[in-house]
């Protein structure tokens, strides 16, 4: 695979889609009643940074060093988690979404991380070892969702992260599995992770989901760069279906803090956009 998780971990997309996980994941605990947690991209969980080189210094270093003033309750607890992997100076690990999804579990909810790597899988075992509320599966990701949804705890939560190395088809994927596992799991709140390289295709994944009739599509977006930039990746999105109460909220306190401290000079965007529903 082209995709090198290690060098990208860290990176803005990474910040804002991990930023997002965590505000869903508290509110999503508020209510005492079991959650199941599925991650069909999990990766390794757990990333050692390169000492030179990689992309996390345009992105979770710059953040930290950013020292946000009274970040947002979720914010605050997963730049906490960041610092907990490190001591020193250096930034030397960054978790991956499995082990910010573990963080937020509590003895009565479960989790299946899946990947089809076996190195990767292979090192999430051994991060999750002990753990008997978490499971990790060596599978495809998009198999898993029509396999493991819905579970019997009825709440909880999918987030889909493909590479996206062959782009197009991998966001009409997406759609699909988003609408179909809607339509199957109507109590699940569904993450998906997209890159924006041209915002003219983000929009055709939204228009996917809406006109299939999705109810309560929630969309959040952070550009670091103009739409339409040469730049490669000019930024990143989440479509959510089912948004957890007061999520969009969360959001719109969010992503302006991420937008002031990554990006220089105002350059690029932020939106939360409601697609469909109240």
């Amino acid at each position: 695979m082209k995709y090198r998780h290690a060098f990208h971990a860290g990176n803005f997309a990474d910040v804002m889609k991990h930023a997002a996980l965590a505000a869903a994941l508290a509110r999503l605990t508020e209510k005492d009643r079991p959650l199941f947690l599925l991650d069909t991209h999990a990766g390794r969980g757990r990333y050692e940074l390169p000492e030179t080189g990689g992309e996390a210094g345009a992105g979770i270093a710059r953040l930290l060093a950013a020292r946000v003033e009274a970040p947002h309750p979720a914010l605050a607890r997963y730049l906490a988690m960041v610092r907990g992997l490190n001591e020193g100076a250096r930034l030397r690990a960054y978790p991956g979404s499995p082990l910010i999804e573990a963080a937020f579990m509590r003895p009565g909810d479960r989790a299946a991380f899946c990947e089809l790597l076996d190195a990767e899988a292979e090192a999430l075992r051994t991060l999750f070892r002990g753990d008997a509320r978490i499971g990790v599966h060596g599978r495809d990701g998009f198999e898993a969702l029509a396999a493991l949804l819905p579970p019997p705890e009825k709440r909880g939560l999918a987030l889909v992260d493909p590479p996206y190395e062959e782009q197009e088809r991998d966001f009409e994927r997406v759609a699909a599995a988003l609408v179909a596992t809607a339509a199957r799991w109507p109590q699940g709140v569904l993450m998906a992770w997209y890159p924006i390289k041209l915002g003219a295709v983000s929009a055709r994944l939204h228009r996917r989901i809406v006109d299939a009739g999705t109810r309560r599509v929630l969309a959040a977006e952070l550009c670091v760069h103009p739409d339409d930039s040469r730049a490669g990746l000019n930024g990143s999105g989440l479509v959510i279906v089912n948004p957890p109460w007061q999520l969009e909220e969360d959001l719109r306190q969010i992503l302006p803090t991420l937008h002031a401290a990554l990006v220089d000079g105002g350059a690029g965007r932020y939106d939360v956009m409601r697609l469909a529903g109240e």
